[in-house]
């Protein structure tokens, strides 16, 4: 919510300074938005493959707006299922797998246990997938950053476009008005873009994602120490080796 609040009230302010004393038509050039929009998407397409930018928005979408677990309460729920499966055997976690489905990575461990895999090879093809999704949640974040540097560059493009405009045609006064406008609002725009949208976003997108690759390798340790039968006590102190001091928790004391 903060992500949406945010970017509302970014731009309802900047909408409301444009309004104030003015039109918003005043604001508004279609060459100018061309120049910006178009040129920050090709010049951002040049820099990625098709696959990465496909992509690209699931996992933005995934990053921003899936809600997280908290670090500590994801550390008790490992716990949870590692005392029942050292009291009851790790094929009764089967009962709780369908529970788990809000949680994708967390249910995937559980079902690799119950499907009899080794501690340590489980724990391998957890942290494997936790690479996995960090590299397309790095992919997404490069995008964003890279679009971020691209639109200014293309807002000074555009104003270069719109002095040389100008300057060609100073013998007609009715075309210094819209050249003129090209050349101050592509900076405009490609500022705003830059700064109230790209980067945002990718530190929002940045910040999700050490939180998730920090979930999953909780998940990914907790699911090793089950399949190697190891005591939940000594799993707790993994737990919190990995846990930053502030979200370290006291399970069994």
């Amino acid at each position: 919510m903060t992500t949406i609040i945010g970017l509302i009230a970014g731009f309802a302010l900047v909408t409301f300074a444009m309004v104030a004393g003015g039109t918003i038509a005043a604001f508004i050039d279609l060459s100018a938005l061309a120049i910006v929009l178009g040129g920050t998407a090709a010049v951002t397409a040049v820099s990625f493959s098709f696959e990465e930018l496909k992509d690209a928005p699931r996992a933005l979408f995934h990053s921003l707006f899936h809600p997280k677990a908290d670090p500590g309460e994801a550390g008790r729920t490992v716990l949870r299922l590692a005392e029942r499966a050292r009291k009851e055997g790790v094929l009764e976690l089967e009962r709780f797998s369908k529970t788990l489905s809000g949680d994708p990575f967390l249910h995937k461990a559980v079902r690799l246990l119950v499907d009899g895999t080794q501690g340590d090879e489980a724990e391998k093809i957890l942290k494997r997938e936790t690479f996995a999704l960090s590299t397309v949640h790095m992919n997404t974040i490069n995008i964003l950053r890279r679009a971020a540097e691209v639109s200014p560059a293309m807002g000074l493009i555009g104003t270069l476009v719109g002095l040389v405009k100008m300057l060609g045609t100073l013998n007609d006064p009715s075309t210094i008005g819209p050249a003129m406008a090209i050349a101050l609002l592509t900076t405009f725009y490609g500022a705003m873009l830059a700064h109230m949208f790209f980067l945002p976003l990718a530190s929002r997108a940045e910040r999700n994602a050490r939180e998730e690759a920090l979930l999953n390798s909780i998940y990914s340790t907790g699911a090793g120490s089950i399949g190697r039968q190891e005591n939940p006590r000594q799993l707790e102190l993994l737990i919190n080796t990995i846990l930053p001091p502030a979200k370290r928790i006291q399970y069994f004391s």
